[in-house]
């Protein structure tokens, strides 16, 4: 692990910067983290990858450090753009809310209350992994929310040790990474995967203070 990762909102981060963590091939590349994002009659097949960059530029208002809203957090390690996490209301989640397991089974849940964030992806940019950075972005995610003075975060990551996780699923996040940063299970939807979450007073910590700093 390294001491030297800071988290910040994405949009104080540049294009460029988000371009770089998400590179130019593999999954990421093609999804830009449209997948939980697209409306009910919106077919992810039906959109090209540059349509689902253009719509993740929009909503993360990069290189706009004034914007109200974001959609995630950016990751740096010495300067260099490493790592992404999406997080949001629960409710700017589409594809989340029409889930029909994840994050539902089992729980009495109102899908409609906008005061529980979520985590969706935590994604660590190629050569970068191993060093503490996922665990650095789900640290930053939980005192992002926090400080926003909402109910509640959650995230669906995977039991790593329950078997084989491949890249493609991992986009979650691990299990370990929420558990560092303080959150608890609530439910197993899966064999693999989990419901973790933390809740608060829903006071803000310090709401005039965009900028959070993680260590791995």
């Amino acid at each position: 692990m390294t001491d030297d990762i800071t988290v910040v909102p994405a949009n104080e981060a540049s294009w460029e910067d988000l371009q770089a963590v998400f590179g130019t091939r593999g999954s990421a590349a093609v999804c830009w983290c449209q997948r939980y994002k697209l409306a009910p009659r919106e077919a992810f097949s039906k959109f090209p990858a540059e349509e689902r960059a253009l719509r993740m530029r929009e909503q993360t208002r990069c290189g706009d450090s004034t914007a109200a809203t974001t959609s995630g957090l950016v990751a740096y390690l010495d300067g260099e753009p490493v790592g992404w996490c999406a997080v949001e209301p629960r409710t700017a989640y589409d594809g989340l809310l029409r889930a029909y397991r994840t994050p539902w089974e089992g729980r009495q849940e109102n899908r409609a209350d906008a005061s529980v964030w979520a985590v969706t992806c935590v994604l660590v940019r190629a050569g970068f992994r191993g060093r503490g950075i996922a665990y650095a972005l789900a640290g930053a995610a939980v005192d992002h929310v926090r400080a926003r003075g909402v109910r509640a975060l959650e995230a669906y990551p995977m039991r790593t040790e329950a078997g084989e996780v491949t890249w493609d699923e991992i986009h979650v996040g691990a299990q370990s990474v929420f558990v560092a940063a303080g959150m608890d299970e609530v439910s197993r939807p899966g064999k693999r995967r989990v419901v973790m979450r933390i809740d608060f007073d829903g006071t803000p910590s310090n709401p005039s203070t965009s900028t959070e700093e993680r260590h791995g």
